[in-house]
C-alpha cells in the first residue's frame, strides 16, 4: 500500500514538472518594446513629404482677420480725371465794365460833343479835330460819324465834371449818352449795366440811376 501510494505522489509529481516545462517552453516571456530610430525616421519623413507641395501648386495661406478691422481691398481702383468745373455766374449780377477799348469812330448821339468823347475816351480833343479835318467851330449833330486817332494824346486835366459813384435823378430829354457826358468820364454803357437797362433805352423823368 504504502508503494502504491508513493508511486502514485511520484506520477503526480513528475506530470507538474512536464506541465510547468511545457508552460515554459510554449510561452515566450513578455519583450518590452524597444524605440526603433529607423522606424520613427521613416515616418516622420514620409509626412514630410506629404506636406510638401508639389511644383505648380500655389500655397494660399489662410486668411485671418482682426477684431474690428474691415479687410483692404487689393483691386486697383480706376481714378477719374478731375473734371475742372465750369465758371457759374449768379443771376442778377452783371459785370460793370468802367473803361471799354478805343473804337477806331464814334457815331455821335444827342448831347454828345468832341469834349465830351475826348473826356470819355482820355483823348486829346485837338488831336480828335485834327484826325477828322474839322476846322475849329464846325458844328456837328447826332448821327455824325466820329474817328478817333489811334494814338492820339491823352486828356490834359481833370477828366470827371462830377463825382460818382452817386446818384442822379433823370430830367426831361435825358438820355444815358448825355447823362455820361455830365460825368465826363463816365461810359454810358457802365451806366446801362449798372441800372440794368438797355442802352438806347428811353428814361423817365424823376428815375433815379446809379452812376459807377
Amino acid at each position: 500500500m504504502k508503494k502504491t501510494s508513493l508511486i502514485i505522489l511520484i506520477a503526480i509529481i513528475a506530470s507538474l514538472m512536464f506541465s510547468a516545462c511545457t508552460m515554459s517552453a510554449s510561452t515566450p516571456p513578455p519583450v518590452t518594446p524597444t524605440t526603433n530610430l529607423s522606424e520613427i525616421a521613416r515616418q516622420a519623413t514620409e509626412t514630410a513629404i506629404a506636406k510638401t507641395p508639389k511644383v505648380g501648386d500655389t500655397q494660399v495661406p489662410d486668411e485671418t482677420s482682426v477684431a474690428g478691422t474691415e479687410p483692404t481691398a487689393t483691386s486697383a481702383v480706376e481714378v477719374e480725371p478731375t473734371a475742372t468745373p465750369a465758371p457759374t455766374e449768379d443771376e442778377g449780377d452783371s459785370e460793370i465794365i468802367l473803361e471799354y477799348p478805343v473804337p477806331d469812330s464814334y457815331t455821335l448821339h444827342s448831347g454828345e460833343h468832341i469834349y465830351c468823347l475826348a473826356r470819355r475816351f482820355n483823348i486829346f480833343p485837338e488831336d480828335i479835330v485834327d484826325y477828322n479835318g474839322y476846322e475849329y467851330g464846325t458844328l456837328l449833330f447826332p448821327g455824325d460819324v466820329i474817328l478817333l486817332p489811334p494814338n492820339g494824346r491823352s486828356y490834359l486835366g481833370n477828366r470827371a465834371l462830377q463825382y460818382h459813384p452817386a446818384d442822379y435823378t433823370v430830367v426831361y430829354g435825358d438820355t444815358l449818352y448825355s447823362i455820361a457826358c455830365l460825368f465826363g468820364d463816365v461810359d454810358p454803357r457802365s451806366i446801362a449795366a449798372a441800372n440794368d437797362l438797355d442802352i438806347d433805352q428811353v428814361l423817365t423823368p424823376g428815375t433815379v440811376l446809379q452812376i459807377p
